[in-house]
């Protein structure tokens, strides 16, 4: 197993701008580094995200063996909770605990979504609930305080911890992680979230005994005000809304508890559309091609399946000044900030191979990995680098907590069914001279019939002609043949008459 290599954290973040693009049916947040698009934030109101969501579920089927449970709270699929994810066992970690000794079928269980749905997967549960502030992020079952670690200067921790317990009770029960922009917060600020937290904790409690199983308790902040709890920093130039009714919503949350947001939330009045303007729509349909153009001629190939994502770097035409180690090492170095930028507009996850153009100096090679780490400390998503392995090729994982942004735009084709190629109307043609073998055995039909597209049955009166002649001698039936204009190209019928 390959040692991590750390992501350095003192890297100076270029200004982001937020756009907010609202409409009735959905809202598109795009975040701008340089001007360029590096994230992009979707949620439609037909299916809204459900991390962060608390439900009173209930136990559907316990899994000795896998140490895990299917919990059902009223969506289409049971929900999915793991031993690791069940407060007592992340509580005591050193401690080994059975899960069919803390819940039995029919049990009611209070629970949150920390992964959505995703394919044929349920949702993800944990039975540890934190509910998220401007500033905090509220741990009711536990007393812990914890600190952001990108909060590095020990004494600045230290003196985080001691304001925030000033403001708790001697005999607190309840716990705490302190986000990073409690960095700048005052104790008025700290106070009000505390507050906020534990009124929205009292009432899932009051909820939790009176609703019944299967009730959604607690639903986190639409995308909209999303950008001003967990998007917004210090590092943010502006944020860009196209609808009157969001920005008054924005600027009501912002005078409350981001009060340093209010000079910079702006209502977008142009001409164009919000995101035609920062052809924002543009760079959305580039996103949902495998290939990525870098300076140069040289490019990427991005693909995706269900077990991992590989990434290919090519020269394509770029021919460096210099020699040929020059040029592959300036296309390498080049494509670590592509490749950073594709994972988060993308927002790929899971495991992540990259096969950088083979490298033949040490110091190429390292120079690299520090480039592409320097490039992911940027992705507000846990990404953990493990360097080259012994085939020259790069590993890393990114956390995966949401669909990616082609399983939110697209859907597999119909007509190859999402393997991304067809069969040949030639080999159409003879799987459909075998079947035509095999129901002439089966059957004693008079006459065969074929249905298909209209390229397949014009090879059958071309090229194909003499093939279907010996098909008829063969079986001594006639064979007639019929277009289907709305048959795909491997779909056929063979009717027996």
């Amino acid at each position: 197993m390959l040692p991590s290599i750390p992501l350095p954290k003192d890297v100076i973040r270029p200004p982001e701008t937020v756009l907010v693009n609202i409409t009735p049916q959905e809202t598109r947040v795009a975040i701008l580094e340089e001007n360029n698009i590096c994230e992009l934030h979707i949620e439609r109101n037909s299916g809204h995200g459900l991390v962060g969501n608390i439900y009173l579920g209930i136990v559907r089927r316990v899994l000795p063996g896998m140490q895990s449970a299917f919990i059902d709270i009223g969506l289409e699929r049971a929900a999915f909770l793991h031993i690791v994810d069940v407060l007592e066992q992340r509580q005591n970690p050193d401690e080994t605990q059975r899960i069919e000794h803390m819940l039995f079928e029919g049990q009611s269980v209070l629970v949150q979504v920390i992964k959505d749905p995703i394919n044929s997967k349920g949702a993800r549960l944990s039975t540890q609930i934190s509910l998220a502030g401007r500033f905090l992020v509220h741990l009711p079952q536990d007393d812990h305080i914890g600190i952001s670690q990108r909060i590095e200067d020990e004494d600045e921790r230290n003196n985080l911890r001691d304001r925030l317990l000033s403001l708790l009770p001697e005999n607190a029960s309840h716990g705490y992680i302190i986000r990073t922009s409690a960095e700048t917060a005052t104790l008025a600020e700290l106070q009000a979230d505390i507050d906020y937290l534990t009124k929205v904790w009292e009432n899932i409690q009051h909820q939790a005994k009176t609703k019944p199983p299967e009730t959604l308790l607690y639903q986190d902040l639409p995308l909209s005000l999303r950008v001003l709890r967990d998007m917004f920093s210090d590092n943010t130039r502006e944020i860009l809304v196209d609808s009157k009714e969001n920005h008054t919503r924005m600027m009501q949350m912002a005078e409350q508890y981001v009060q340093n947001a209010v000079d910079k939330i702006h209502l977008f009045k142009g001409d164009r559309p919000l995101f035609e303007t920062h052809n924002i729509e543009q760079e959305i349909s580039r996103a949902l091609q495998p290939r990525v153009n870098l300076t140069f001629g040289s490019y990427l190939i991005i693909e995706s399946t269900e077990a991992m994502t590989t990434i290919d770097v090519n020269t394509g035409g770029f021919v460096g000044a210099r020699n040929f180690d020059e040029t592959i090492f300036r296309t390498n170095l080049e494509a670590c900030h592509a490749i950073a930028r594709e994972l988060r507009l993308r927002n790929l996850g899971g495991i992540i191979i990259i096969d950088f153009i083979d490298m033949a100096q040490d110091s190429h090679r390292e120079a690299v990995l520090q480039e592409l780490a320097k490039a992911l400390s940027f992705d507000r998503t846990r990404v953990t680098l493990n360097g080259f392995t012994s085939l020259g090729l790069v590993e890393l994982t990114r956390k995966r907590t949401r669909e990616n942004l082609s399983q939110i735009l697209c859907e597999p084709c119909p007509t190859c069914q999402g393997r991304g190629q067809l069969k040949t109307p030639q080999t159409v043609c003879y799987e459909i001279q075998r079947e035509i073998v095999r129901e002439a055995r089966r059957y004693d039909a008079q006459h065969f019939r074929i249905l298909a597209a209209p390229n397949v049955i014009d090879l059958f009166l071309d090229e194909e002609s003499q093939s279907l002649a010996m098909l008829i001698d063969f079986i001594g039936k006639p064979i007639s043949l019929a277009v289907e204009t709305t048959y795909t190209q491997e779909q056929y019928d063979i009717v027996l008459l």
